[in-house]
């Protein structure tokens, strides 16, 4: 079983509310996939050598609140030195 199944079945099993289980894992699962879109976009992997004095690197982060029928999520919006990655 992976992550989770495994807290799905220990919220089932613990009578508790299945709701934050599937919201804590779309948000874990979003901000993994901004994380990666920002890789692809930049061509080389975080913290390696390839980005130094590339033209364009990472440039942080900002925070931003999305309203699912889950609940709140909190995502991560990644930036570049450019600011060329939408």
């Amino acid at each position: 079983m992976n992550r989770f199944t495994s807290d799905l079945v220990q919220a089932l099993v613990t009578k508790q509310d299945i709701t934050e289980v599937f919201r804590s894992h779309l948000e874990l699962a979003m901000n993994h996939l901004l994380e990666t879109e920002i890789t692809a976009f930049l061509n080389y992997e975080k913290y390696d050598r390839i980005g130094v004095n590339s033209g364009n690197s990472r440039n942080g982060g900002y925070v931003r609140k999305l309203h699912t029928e889950y609940g709140g999520l909190e995502l991560t919006i990644q930036r570049d030195r450019n600011g060329e990655f939408r």
